[in-house]
């Protein structure tokens, strides 16, 4: 299970930047390169520093990330939603992603025009929000008028679906963001289908400059502040900077970061961001053959994250042998591990923490 995300943002926030950074570092990896499917639509490997040194210790001939779908549309201004600009063309392509990448421009820069004329995080993020409110307002009214017509002639089974659109009206009407509104899981059947854009959860990712890497600006305050009340998350990267690591040779990248005082691209991070906002985590298989990365839900057991390789694994599902990350790392080895009386016999009710590195049992 892969993840997509779609970037919203407005003009000229590095919104293309980070795309290309990303599918630019795609490209570069051996094992999984670039796939275009739109030009405005990428896959990229969610790159796992975790796997790396699995694969260097297991000795694999492959190592396959998990994959990262992302989808980036046109900046939108103003009246995108009721078709000012080009953003407004491809909403359609962000209602089907699982989360929505905000790109909030916090650097100034006088050769690069901002579309409102000044820098301003909080007037920006507001800008987008009504956007996109207002284009799941269209949505809504269109299915809210027939649905409450058929709960009123005595279908039933329209009478939540009403009461969940005329909720879900009411506080777009009020400006809220739907993921910030309480619904209950029959509400959330109701809603799914519609695929609402203010529904998914947000990650807003400060678009800092090179100079403002690792400090809490006043700008980049302001995002943290207006993140927390919208119920999302943050993530600070240097748009430019990735671009830069980006197109470099893997074999320089490393010197690279080390020279900027960085553990890891930002780029990384962010990809880590928006499994945690999906409450996602992955455990891996490692040997000879490949080392690969799986994506499950957190809290997910074992039966359910062997089925994710294969549903035989899960159907006949027996056990999971199992090593945490760390243990594996300071072993050295799967045999070492498991002479240390590190590899844990796990049944059908365990659940699978983050980093696992599990070889699953099962009957035919």
């Amino acid at each position: 299970m892969g993840v997509s995300v779609g970037i919203v943002g407005l003009p000229n926030v590095g919104k293309s930047t980070i795309f290309n950074a990303l599918t630019a570092a795609g490209a570069q990896s051996a094992n999984y390169p670039f796939c275009t499917i739109e030009p405005n639509v990428g896959i990229v490997p969610a790159v796992d520093p975790r796997l790396v040194k699995l694969a260097e210790l297991a000795e694999s001939k492959q190592t396959v990330f998990t994959d990262l779908k992302v989808v980036d549309i046109a900046g939108l201004v103003r009246g995108a939603s009721k078709g000012e600009g080009l953003g407004n063309q491809f909403l359609a392509n962000i209602r089907e992603t699982d989360a929505i990448l905000h790109v909030v421009r916090c650097f100034e820069d006088p050769n690069v025009v901002h579309v409102e004329g000044t820098i301003d995080p909080e007037r920006d993020i507001e800008v987008i929000e009504t956007e996109l409110l207002l284009a799941d307002l269209d949505a809504i009214a269109k299915r809210l008028e027939r649905v409450v017509r058929l709960a009123r002639v005595g279908q039933k089974e329209y009478l939540v679906p009403a009461a969940a659109l005329q909720k879900a009206k009411e506080a777009v009407d009020r400006g809220t963001p739907l993921r910030a509104v309480e619904f209950s899981e029959e509400e959330l059947a109701a809603l799914a289908e519609l695929n609402l854009i203010t529904m998914k959860p947000v990650l807003f990712v400060g678009n800092v400059g090179e100079s403002d890497l690792g400090q809490d600006s006043p700008l980049l305050e302001k995002v943290r502040r207006i993140a927390a009340e919208k119920r999302g998350e943050i993530v600070v990267i240097c748009g430019e900077l990735e671009a830069q690591i980006s197109q470099l040779p893997p074999a320089e990248r490393d010197e690279f970061l080390h020279e900027m005082g960085l553990r890891e691209p930002g780029l990384n991070v962010l990809i880590r961001a928006a499994y945690k906002l999906l409450d996602l985590e992955t455990f891996f298989t490692a040997g000879p053959k490949e080392a690969r990365a799986w994506t499950i839900h957190r809290g997910s057991k074992a039966p359910q994250a062997a089925g994710k390789i294969h549903t035989d694994f899960e159907r006949g599902f027996i056990r999971g042998e199992t090593i945490a990350y760390d243990d594996y790392i300071a072993c050295g080895s799967e045999q070492a591990a498991r002479a240390a009386g590190k590899m844990r016999s796990e049944g059908k009710d365990y659940v699978v923490q983050d980093g696992d590195v599990i070889l699953f049992r099962f009957n035919v």
